[in-house]
């Protein structure tokens, strides 16, 4: 089961890897990869869509989906790896780490020594959008990508969406598969929700964008606050 289950993964990685559904998605990576920031200019940028993080037990160790907007143009666009390479994923993986969900504080490379922990990093969309600013057309087209996930993490018992993006497609994920359905919540960070036929609790927080960070919009406390709940969820028997 455990390799079937791994095989499983790889595949989904390499058709995520491989997508050229959005031309203009397809265009705006490579070209950035091609042009780079002058910070990064020695650096070989990865200017594809991004695969999902995994754990180092493999998809069926997921326990916490944390589910974001899409990659930054110079960050994992230029890592490969979800929120690694830019101020968001350092706010992001020090929040982790803090709760046990990451072996390290920061995510600097694909192959830097930090490992999830229990825990998969994926988004709404996989490639890096103009201006952060993805079509609704190019969110469908990105959808069945967290549908197949969602069979590959089936020991997931908290989804945890960053901003209201994310919430929104994950909040259509769960109805999808017959869960919330009842529910008409609006995004609000720190709201959990739990169907009670069971299922994994779906929970939001405002996005640790550096807009958001800067501002102290949300704040090393605030995010920990909801990883706290995440804790209780994914660790109470």
């Amino acid at each position: 089961m455990a390799r079937r289950a791994d095989a499983e993964a790889v595949r989904h990685e390499r058709a995520v890897v491989a997508c050229e559904r959005c031309p203009r998605l397809v265009r705006h990576c490579r070209r950035v990869a091609r042009e780079r920031r002058r910070a990064y200019a020695a650096e070989a940028y990865w200017g594809r869509p991004v695969p999902t993080s995994l754990p180092g037990g493999g998809a069926r160790a997921v326990r916490l989906w944390v589910v974001g907007l899409a990659p930054a143009a110079h960050g994992a666009n230029r890592t490969g790896r979800m929120f690694t390479g830019d101020r968001s994923g350092d706010f992001l993986y020090a929040a982790l780490h803090r709760a046990g969900f990451a072996s390290a504080p920061v995510s600097l490379a694909r192959h830097d020594g930090t490992h999830l922990l229990e825990c998969a990093i994926s988004a709404a969309v996989r490639c890096a959008p103009p201006g952060n600013r993805p079509t609704a057309g190019e969110v469908a087209r990105c959808r069945p990508f967290l549908d197949a996930e969602w069979d590959l993490f089936p020991g997931a018992r908290a989804v945890l969406a960053l901003g209201r993006l994310a919430f929104d497609q994950s909040l259509g994920l769960f109805r999808r598969h017959g869960l919330l359905s009842a529910r008409q919540p609006h995004f609000a960070h720190g709201l959990c929700l739990r169907d009670a036929s069971g299922g994994p609790a779906l929970l939001a927080s405002y996005h640790v964008s550096q807009q958001n960070t800067f501002t102290r919009r949300l704040t090393p406390a605030m995010l920990d606050s909801v990883l706290h709940q995440v804790q209780r969820i994914v660790r109470d028997p």
